[in-house]
């Protein structure tokens, strides 16, 4: 059989995918115990003992000065600037894509406007921001919101446009006009591809939004990792940038569920 044809059964992708996990894990530990038996007091590659006791710490000792548990307390803050960065992403996604894809008239008023943000890279933004608008939640929310809406809104855009013409000429035929073609043709049909557009600008904004904590913030997963770097605090940060991939991948997976769910036609077989 063609590898190309070859279809692996749940249990077989579940062993699949975790093989590398399992082998880089082995790795590490291999080189820490070497690293280690040679230096005891090496903290490049903390031993998963270390890193354990060092999350302990966080996860259970208030902060002296300000009581709270330092682990929880920043991926609250970490998880609220991405919500509302994405959730304002995704809005102005939904509603310019489908403005833009489905009249003409907004797409030649507002596509080059849209591509001229979406070339600009984002973390260039990041010092205009923070003069315009503080050093405080704003502009970091409003990082997360610039850096991924433009390609989010470009997505939409050009699946709505790409839409069968058949589909309009039947709305029309039925007197539909074109708001009613973008609620009742358009927008269920871009709603699939939204999600997958959230899920693909996951990882550009947990880039921002650990780049916008590291320059200027005082809680956060990314003002951690780059507080606890003057010390070489791997214990801390292996485990921090650990949490913060699983956090994405609970995402991902969890958005992956809401669109197999809620759109199941979308998605063929299902898998």
């Amino acid at each position: 059989m063609r590898w190309i044809n070859w279809h692996l059964s749940r249990r077989d992708r579940l062993i699949a995918g975790g093989a590398p996990i399992l082998l880089l894990m082995v790795i590490y530990i291999v080189t820490a115990l070497q690293r280690h038996a040679a230096n005891p007091s090496d903290k490049i590659l903390p031993l998963p003992s270390g890193m354990a006791s060092a999350i302990t710490a966080l996860l259970t000792t208030p902060d002296p000065l300000s009581g709270r548990l330092v682990f929880w307390a920043d991926t609250l803050a970490s998880l609220q600037r991405l919500g509302l960065g994405l959730g304002i992403a995704t809005l102005f996604a939904l509603v310019l894509g489908l403005l833009i894809g489905a009249l003409p008239p907004v797409r030649a008023a507002l596509s080059p406007l849209v591509t001229g943000i979406a070339v600009i890279p984002p973390i260039a933004l990041l010092p205009i921001l923070f003069i315009a608008l503080g050093l405080g939640e704003t502009s970091k929310v409003v990082l997360i919101a610039i850096g991924v809406a433009p390609v989010m809104v470009r997505d939409i855009a050009a699946h709505v446009g790409s839409l069968p013409r058949e589909q309009i000429i039947k709305a029309e035929t039925l007197g539909a006009n074109s708001w009613q073609i973008i609620a009742r043709v358009a927008l269920p049909q871009a709603m699939p591809r939204l999600l997958q557009a959230i899920r693909l600008a996951l990882g550009p904004a947990w880039v921002f939004l650990i780049s916008a904590e590291a320059v200027a913030s005082d809680i956060g997963l990314g003002y951690r990792i780059f507080l606890v770097r003057r010390y070489l605090a791997m214990d801390v940060i292996i485990p921090y940038v650990a949490w913060i991939a699983l956090l994405a991948i609970l995402m991902d997976v969890t958005l992956a569920a809401i669109s197999r769910r809620a759109f199941p036609w979308a998605h063929g077989d299902g898998r």
